[in-house]
């Protein structure tokens, strides 16, 4: 795709905001602040995806390519390691059969220091939960990045600009 073509679709960009978000004036100001249109709709997996246009009109979807799963806190990572597992799993399971990569991005003061010193709320020891990121990391693919909440929709707008703009560079559509 040529500087023009590519610049062009790159404006396009709309983020896909997961149905089960619930639509909270917390979450719509998160939705608002990505800079970008948005849209609600129910995906596989993730918390987030974009799509974009192309030159010839043609929808191009991340999301069987790039994904966002956003966790308000360490005590909700906890949660999905313990209480929801299963779920966690499966959910992690799909991304990979799709070759999709994942992004798990912890706000509230998310750090390996609070992880190692134990400053969050869930009864899960340093040692498990850092056990358990890192072999998400190794077993899915997934990257995982912490901020604070007010930094999350820049942060997510921007991933999944960067990760569109890479694939887009390389490959060739019709017109």
């Amino acid at each position: 795709m040529n500087n023009f073509d590519l610049e062009k679709t790159l404006s396009t960009m709309t983020i896909i905001c997961d149905s089960r978000e619930h639509a909270t004036a917390e979450a719509k100001k998160r939705w608002e602040s990505f800079g970008v249109p948005y849209r609600i709709q129910a995906l596989k997996s993730g918390d987030y995806t974009a799509e974009f246009i192309l030159p010839n009109g043609e929808t191009f979807s991340l999301e069987n390519i790039c994904l966002i799963e956003r966790k308000m806190s360490i005590g909700e990572l906890c949660g999905n390691f313990c209480q929801n597992r299963a779920r966690f799993i499966r959910e992690f399971e799909r991304i990979k059969e799709a070759g999709a990569k994942a992004y798990v991005i912890v706000e509230g003061g998310a750090s390996w220091e609070a992880i190692y010193n134990h400053r969050y709320h869930s009864q899960m020891s340093p040692q498990a939960l850092v056990a358990s990121m890192t072999a998400w990391m190794a077993r899915y693919n997934a990257h995982i990045i912490f901020c604070r909440a007010e930094t999350f929709p820049k942060l997510c707008r921007e991933i999944l600009y960067r990760e569109a703009k890479e694939i887009l560079t390389n490959i060739e559509f019709d017109a």
